[in-house]
């Protein structure tokens, strides 16, 4: 079996032209170890075979103690019917971009239905993306570290991007999809996880609603809506999956210590999934 550098430098030779430089938006090109730009900007292959497109390290709460629960929750089929409508709107032999891919669970569950043309999978935190290449390999996968609002891809190069309940930038969206492209968002509602929200905040009413108001009119201002549909179940969690419930989400970060030590104790059972599956365009 290949190293991961190896396989990713197949990747880069093979699919260079999905890239530009997010320093002087001139194209990438393979290099020996990576891509460059005839600017002589440069961008190595780490040992697992990732890129990191920003200028400096970024300082993010989104770590190794958050992803490694959230991937186990992922793969626990916690979402399972919400990736299974995801893949139902999806050209399996598309290009693909996933959008804050994290450890890279959603995409590594798409694969597995079939979602079977290139990835890639980028997110601000270099702890998700480290581990993002620990899935299971698939060559035409690739994972990078880059910036939301200043994409290092080329303009029209995917078919769909992947929104899944993470920030947009719609205007590097419409720049990077093909003409005809979509992106497939899933926002939360109003019963997103309400069982922990409660469980975590039990005196702060504030804390335990959500609304996805805002969220809503600036996707229809943006784009052009093809569809747009609800998916809410209760998920009954695996025993051995309890406790990862309590970190795998922002969730967490605010709640007492001493509501969070009781909740170690007497974890949940059950928790609602609740969410919006919206696919749009720009035309």
């Amino acid at each position: 079996m290949k190293k991961k550098t190896e396989r990713a430098k197949d990747f880069l030779s093979d699919n260079d032209c999905l890239f530009r430089c997010p320093i002087c938006k001139l194209e990438l090109l393979a290099a020996e170890n990576g891509l460059a730009c005839t600017q002589n900007h440069h961008f190595e292959l780490s040992k697992k075979g990732t890129v990191f497109f920003l200028k400096k390290a970024v300082k993010t709460d989104y770590d190794k103690e958050m992803f490694l629960p959230r991937g186990r929750m992922i793969r626990s089929g916690m979402y399972a019917p919400v990736i299974e409508r995801i893949f139902d709107k999806l050209d399996e032999n598309g290009t693909s971009l996933d959008v804050g891919s994290g450890e890279g669970s959603f995409l590594f569950e798409l694969s597995k239905l079939g979602l079977d043309g290139i990835k890639i999978g980028f997110d601000i935190s270099k702890d998700g993306i480290y581990q993002a290449t620990n899935q299971p390999v698939y060559d035409n996968t690739f994972w990078c570290v880059a910036d939301l609002t200043n994409l290092p891809f080329a303009d029209e190069s995917f078919d769909q991007i992947l929104n899944i309940f993470t920030p947009s930038s719609y205007t590097e969206f419409a720049r990077v999809l093909k003409p005809g492209g979509k992106v497939v968002k899933i926002i939360p509602e109003e019963n997103y996880l309400k069982e922990l929200r409660q469980a975590f905040y039990p005196q702060n009413e504030g804390k335990q609603s959500y609304s996805n108001e805002k969220v809503l009119e600036k996707l229809e201002s943006q784009m052009t809506i093809i569809s747009n549909e609800r998916i809410q179940y209760l998920f009954e969690i695996p025993e051995r999956h309890r406790l990862d419930l309590l970190e795998m989400s922002p969730l967490e970060w605010g709640a007492d210590k001493g509501v969070k030590e009781k909740l170690k104790i007497e974890p949940l059972a059950s928790i609602t999934v609740d969410v919006r599956v919206i696919v749009g365009c720009f035309e």
